[in-house]
């Protein structure tokens, strides 16, 4: 057979026939695994109750919920969207999460193509999110019901516009009011000389803050004056789940407090990790580089940043696959699925205890940025680009030295 016909009777080419055939027996495997294993989807479960006590009008920040007794960590915004997840059934509202999620996946992969400036066939996404439905971060975020394939989208498509597009980055700023780290990405357009972008992130946000403050105003009130600096409501720290650099330092040095060793650390991180994506995209016009750069900042200054807050990983691994190749593509994918840091003692305080040659398998997802970090920082090193630039794939900031030398990398 030379072709699989699809609907209207479009004939689906051999590759595209075997990606589609791909991404069912995933998602057949997955909801097999479900069922087998039913999913606590813990955070869905906190979603669920977020959008009960709207409804309800009871006490948004005081509630426990699940075995794990998590509380409400996220604006009161974020709690009114939530409202139509206490109004569904659970059973139903597990099935609608765990296939909305999948389907967020392959808009993402889209996303992250466009991002690596590489055109976004049919195959190549049907694949991509088969075989990225068992990244360990993507897969987690369907395991606990979470939204950061969501927020992923919803930040990568905004920047990924272009410049001069009709309010760009207000999604941008929904996406802060919903869950505040994407606010980093605000001071990125900032930073990177794109201010009527940022000023429409910060309204974006402000428009959250505003919202929430008019449905919830009293729960508003406590959260930007109180809960939004209680970082240890949202978990312990020191746990294999956090791969933050708060997360390695404590593991690394033994404690639940690593105190300034990993504030010193953050910082650091922090302003060179914006400071090399300001030169990536101001220098030498690599928007797609240092759009990531920010991205793993963020996820790396964050106080707690979740195994699967790291579904980053799938442009990281776009870029790479479009940069250094598809073999350096391929051993991230390895990490990025080895789920290394379940494989060790972690139960109770074992976190803390593990030995030095142990302590890279806990951390696996902050050293690769840091590496990532460094491989950018080696490639744009020396002056603006002459013509060819460092040789990063990506679209080019149109304003930059590089951009203005050659465009042949942007994406249209």
């Amino acid at each position: 057979m030379a072709a699989a016909t699809g609907r209207g009777g479009r004939r689906l080419t051999k590759p595209t026939a075997a990606a589609l055939l791909l991404l069912i027996l995933s998602l057949a495997a997955f909801a097999a695994l479900c069922l087998l294993r039913p999913m606590p989807m813990a955070d869905l479960l906190v979603y669920r109750a977020e959008g009960s006590a709207v409804v309800e009008g009871t006490d948004l920040y005081g509630f426990v919920v699940t075995e794990w007794e998590l509380p409400a960590t996220y604006p009161p915004f974020a709690a009114v969207l939530f409202v139509p997840a206490a109004l569904l059934p659970l059973l139903p509202l597990k099935a609608a999460v765990v296939a909305g999620n999948a389907l967020l996946l392959g808009l993402l992969v889209h996303l992250s193509l466009r991002l690596a400036g590489r055109p976004s066939r049919p195959a190549v996404v049907l694949a991509a999110t088969g075989a990225g439905l068992w990244l360990e971060p993507v897969f987690q975020t369907a395991l606990f019901g979470q939204i950061n394939l969501a927020l992923a989208c919803l930040v990568l498509w905004d920047l990924t516009r272009p410049d001069g597009a009709r309010g760009k980055g207000i999604a941008t700023g929904i996406a802060a009011g919903i869950k505040l780290t994407p606010a980093i990405f605000i001071v990125h357009l900032l930073l990177t000389g794109r201010v009527r972008a940022g000023l429409y992130g910060l309204a974006g946000f402000a428009g959250t803050v505003l919202a929430g403050v008019a449905a919830l105003p009293g729960p508003s009130l406590e959260f930007w004056t109180r809960r939004i600096f209680q970082t240890g409501r949202v978990g312990k720290a020191w746990i294999v789940d956090n791969q933050s650099l708060q997360g390695m330092f404590a593991r690394l040095l033994h404690t639940t407090e690593p105190g300034i060793v990993w504030q010193a650390a953050a910082l650091v991180t922090a302003a060179a990790g914006l400071l090399l994506a300001r030169r990536a995209v101001r220098v030498h016009g690599l928007e797609a580089w240092g759009l990531m750069c920010t991205a793993l900042t963020a996820l790396l200054v964050s106080p707690i940043s979740w195994s699967h807050h790291w579904v980053w990983c799938v442009p990281l691994l776009a870029l790479i696959a479009a940069g250094p190749g598809p073999r350096w593509a391929a051993a991230m994918a390895v990490v990025f699925t080895a789920r290394s840091m379940w494989l060790l003692p972690h139960d109770g305080y074992l976190d803390l205890r593990l030995p030095w040659w142990q302590q890279p398998a806990a951390s696996p997802y902050p050293l690769l940025a840091l590496g990532f970090l460094a491989y950018v920082a080696w490639r744009v090193r020396g002056g603006p680009p002459g013509g060819s630039g460092p040789g990063l794939p990506g679209p080019r900031y149109a304003s930059s030295p590089a951009a203005e030398s050659s465009d042949a990398s942007t994406i249209r």
